[in-house]
């Protein structure tokens, strides 16, 4: 390829998400681009318009260590890539692209691996991590994050939907996150005060939370929590009227398919650049708590034992909104 763009993202999963609309814009300026990323984000890339090519890298993992580090040094080099564009702000992804001998690499000013960039951006102040990565490919609109589900992915979640025998308009609940202090506790009481068919989405680790909020709403709930991979899983949310959310994957994959949005914010805050993005999108967070925001990802405990960020946002109050949202 005569102009092969590499980009370098090995962040969370929902910075993966939120990168696509930068894969977009340098498709369209340069061609298909190949993404280095992590094993566990390769599915929500791999069959994406804007992908030629993903280069799985296990960092945690199967190439833990130098010499998997320099295993992909030596196939980069193969690429023959004219330039390297790294939203992931890490030392890493910089080595990486000037060992591979990326002639430009373009990322952040103030970055830790900036000395190894070619090209350094600002980075945009106030604005959302999806328009942020799309900075890196110049001046221009950035899109909204999307997704290349394929057939297989939507004919298998309507299979389920229909051998369930879920109502249209279903409301979605992702009660999960990696983060403790980012679970909303209270989407069992929610379920019980909502006089609406509602669908669990999650992964394996969500199972017992879904069963929970399953238990709180008897015959008209379904828990697809572990069932489904990450874009069948946001193949089902195109078929939800909504999905309440925490600050996670979900909300990104959410906004990918134009399902709008509720989502509950504690310990982080959408100032940080990863609310939703919808139009009519709303977010819950506790008003007044002078301790939050207290980390940008959300520590496992609360640092005050007292998670009242979330705690205090109410199940009433959330039900209130999605009933309104439904009238």
């Amino acid at each position: 390829m005569a102009d092969a763009t590499l980009v370098i993202q090995t962040a969370h999963l929902g910075d993966v998400v939120l990168t696509t609309p930068l894969l977009a814009r340098l498709a369209e300026q340069h061609g298909p681009v190949d993404v280095v990323t992590t094993p566990g984000a390769a599915p929500l890339l791999n069959t994406h318009p804007a992908v030629r090519r993903v280069i799985p890298y296990d960092k945690a993992g199967r190439d833990r260590g130098l010499g998997g580090f320099f295993r992909l040094v030596r196939e980069l080099r193969r690429g023959g890539y004219v330039r390297a564009v790294l939203p992931h702000e890490s030392l890493r992804s910089s080595l990486l692209a000037w060992l591979a001998r990326v002639p430009v690499r373009i990322g952040f000013k103030g970055a830790p691996g900036g000395l190894w960039y070619t090209e350094r951006v600002a980075l945009p102040e106030g604005a959302h991590a999806s328009r942020r990565f799309g900075a890196l490919a110049g001046i221009g609109a950035t899109p909204l994050p999307s997704l290349g589900l394929t057939e297989d992915d939507t004919k298998k979640v309507a299979g389920w939907l229909a051998d369930q025998g879920v109502p249209a308009g279903f409301v979605a609940m992702a009660p999960g996150s990696r983060w403790g202090t980012k679970r909303w506790p209270h989407y069992p009481q929610l379920a019980a005060r909502l006089n609406q068919p509602v669908v669990v989405v999650g992964g394996n680790e969500d199972q017992r939370l879904g069963d929970l909020i399953c238990q709180a709403a008897p015959g008209r709930a379904w828990n697809a929590t572990g069932r489904f991979t990450l874009r069948e899983s946001a193949a089902l949310l195109q078929h939800a009227r909504l999905l309440v959310t925490n600050d996670s994957l979900p909300l990104h994959l959410a906004t990918a398919v134009h399902c709008p949005v509720l989502a509950v914010f504690g310990p982080t805050s959408p100032k940080f650049g990863f609310g939703p993005l919808g139009k009519g999108d709303r977010v819950f967070e506790h008003p007044s708590l002078p301790c939050r925001p207290c980390s940008r990802h959300g520590p496992m405990t609360c640092p005050l034992q007292h998670h009242l960020c979330m705690r205090d946002i109410s199940a009433d109050a959330v039900a209130r909104a999605v009933t309104s949202w439904e009238s």
